[in-house]
């Protein structure tokens, strides 16, 4: 089944991208309005929103508390609640979870009182993680606004919630926590077309705060950077990814001289995605030129020319390697461990090359001797007739 690479609000059957092309112009319906709207916002680069799962923890009263507790800064924040009744202070986090009976749920999970525990079986989870995130200078409030609207669309009279808006760093977010036990007795569960459901809706009430806000697929737009889990990317903040460690020292020890590194299998399939997508953004142009959208079209066909250059993950860390190797100003945020392979990478570089050296050094005392030589015999050769 081809994969929906654009998507319509609520879930609807937009635009697959990557299939497009194939179904043929008599085939394929009339672009609406809002498929010209969302195609728009795409070529255009429109700020896209992330909502991301933080799976650590929440398995346990306990941890549901650390977790607001950390979130509201020890009562510093207000957390915003499902009631409209913000709760700040020191003691707000055990208010909130003693009205949730996060207890009694721990101890009857299921719908119909069955316990969890049972050979091959996982504590399920107390409660849900959730982060909505924009790009720096996005109105902080507007986002929390539309977050709010969210929820009250998506858990209202389903499950209790809590948010806090966080503004410590460039990007505003927020951070939800949703008790997995609904109202019915039903877990909530979470899977990825659920996720991606979410970012249609949460762009949606972000361009009903007049902010602007898209929800695509990564591939569409061209992205092929590689996606970490939350507990590596948060390692790789603090410096301390084993995981990229591994990966960067593997792809420096495997490079040539010239920066070269050996072709992966993985690479054909990229490279045939991206055709897909490609062939079904010039069908789409096409499309808008039928329609009298000729200025959009043109500017689709731009935007597939400016996609990035199709990298798997071991060129995209070569391609970092030799930036900072250049010195390049992208690269100023690098761990300590990336300077390492770095280094041992450039040691054996210039072993490499002083190796060259020398052996161009050895063939021009070579030469040398030769013409030396030659010289010697010549004159020797001219004495020799003279006598």
């Amino acid at each position: 089944m081809a994969r929906h690479l654009i998507n319509l609000n609520r879930g609807q059957k937009l635009l697959d991208i990557r299939s497009y092309a194939r179904l043929g112009p008599a085939r394929r319906d009339r672009l609406t309005s809002a498929q010209v709207a969302l195609i728009e916002r795409t070529v255009h680069r429109t700020p896209e929103v992330m909502v991301k799962m933080l799976n650590q923890g929440g398995t346990s009263p306990g941890a549901a508390r650390r977790h607001i507790q950390y979130l509201d800064r020890g009562g510093e924040l207000a957390i915003e609640t499902d009631d409209g009744e913000p709760l700040k202070g020191k003691g707000a986090a055990m208010e909130l979870l003693e009205d949730w009976d996060l207890d009694l749920d721990e101890k009857r999970p299921t719908a119909d009182l069955k316990p969890w525990w049972g050979k091959g079986k996982r504590q399920p989870k107390l409660v849900q993680k959730i982060l909505f995130s924009m790009p720096a200078g996005t109105p902080p409030k507007k986002v929390l606004a539309a977050v709010k609207s969210f929820a009250r669309e998506e858990f209202g009279a389903k499950h209790r919630y809590a948010m806090v808006l966080h503004t410590d760093e460039p990007h505003p977010h927020v951070h939800m926590v949703v008790r997995a036990m609904g109202y019915d007795g039903r877990r909530l569960r979470i899977r990825k077309d659920t996720l991606r459901n979410w970012r249609r809706e949460f762009a949606r009430h972000l361009r009903e705060q007049g902010v602007a806000a898209n929800a695509t697929e990564r591939a569409v737009r061209g992205v092929t950077k590689p996606q970490k889990t939350d507990g590596i990317y948060r390692a790789e903040r603090r410096r301390d990814s084993t995981h990229w460690r591994q990966r960067t020292e593997a792809v420096a020890c495997s490079m040539t001289p010239d920066g070269e590194i050996r072709a992966e299998p993985a690479k054909a399939q990229l490279l045939e995605s991206r055709r897909g997508v490609v062939r079904g953004w010039n069908e789409v142009a096409d499309d808008l030129v039928r329609q009298g959208h000729s200025e959009l079209a043109l500017v689709v066909r731009e935007f597939v020319k400016q996609l990035p250059a199709v990298r798997t993950e071991r060129e995209w860390i070569r391609d970092r390697l030799l930036e900072q190797a250049k010195g390049t100003e992208r690269a100023k945020f690098v761990d300590r461990w990336k300077q390492d392979a770095l280094a041992d990478w450039q040691a054996f570089r210039a072993q490499q090359q002083a190796a060259e050296q020398a052996r161009q050094r050895d063939l021009e005392r070579a030469r040398q001797l030769d013409v030396e030589r030659s010289r010697t015999q010549s004159r020797t050769h001219r004495e020799g007739r003279t006598r």
